[in-house]
């Protein structure tokens, strides 16, 4: 797999910058637990986006939590991402002392400049309503979408890494002991980093793919 990360090794206790490059895509990742740090980063979203406002917006989005080996344990969510394009957030949500307003609102979509998609987003969706009261508005499924758009039936029991070589035809690994490794960690490894960053960009790039094809 054509994978690489760059880590910037910055030295506070807010946040870190990485580029993960996937083939030849760089993808721009800021992991955090600050609520500014996340005010800024949907900030500078909102405004690429109305570069180009006629049309809703793609973010892939994503998140991960501690495994549940048990059937009395349900760990909520610890990371939540998002990604528009070739930029990524990875908001340490557990850790952070409030989620922001901007956050919500970004969610809940009411303007309808975005469209989050993902694979099984609804389950998703659902936990993070359940964990910390928050809504999304306007989701897609990507595997309905891709059954829609490219008229296979079988896809629509497709994991990310079958959808992405399927769809932008290129490969990816999924490594269990990184899906199932501790994401509520205050300090993520960057394999995890890299994980979550290609889960929420995966599912952006497949997003646009699908959208811009007629089938």
């Amino acid at each position: 797999m054509a994978v690489s990360i760059r880590d910037y090794q910055l030295e506070n206790e807010t946040h870190n910058l990485y580029d993960i490059t996937f083939y030849t895509n760089q993808i721009h990742t800021l992991l955090t637990h600050s609520p500014s740090l996340v005010d800024q980063w949907l900030t500078e979203t909102h405004q690429i986006h109305q570069l180009n406002p006629s049309k809703p917006s793609t973010v892939g989005l994503d998140v991960e939590w501690r495994p549940n080996f048990s059937r009395n344990i349900d760990n909520p969510i610890a990371i939540l991402q998002l990604c528009v394009g070739h930029r990524c957030l990875i908001f340490q949500i557990m850790h952070s002392p409030f989620v922001p307003q901007s956050l919500k609102d970004f969610l809940t979509n009411k303007n309808g400049d975005y469209v989050f998609v993902g694979v099984g987003i609804e389950n998703d969706v659902e936990k993070m309503l359940e964990d910390y009261d928050l809504g999304v508005g306007n989701t897609v499924d990507l595997r309905g979408l891709a059954v829609e758009k490219l008229g296979i039936i079988a896809l629509k029991n497709a994991g990310l890494k079958q959808l992405t070589s399927q769809v932008l035809g290129k490969e990816i690994e999924k490594p269990k002991k990184i899906s199932m490794s501790r994401w509520d960690y205050t300090w993520l490894t960057p394999n995890q980093v890299q994980y979550a960053c290609l889960d929420a960009y995966l599912s952006c790039a497949i997003g646009d793919s699908l959208f811009s094809s007629h089938g």
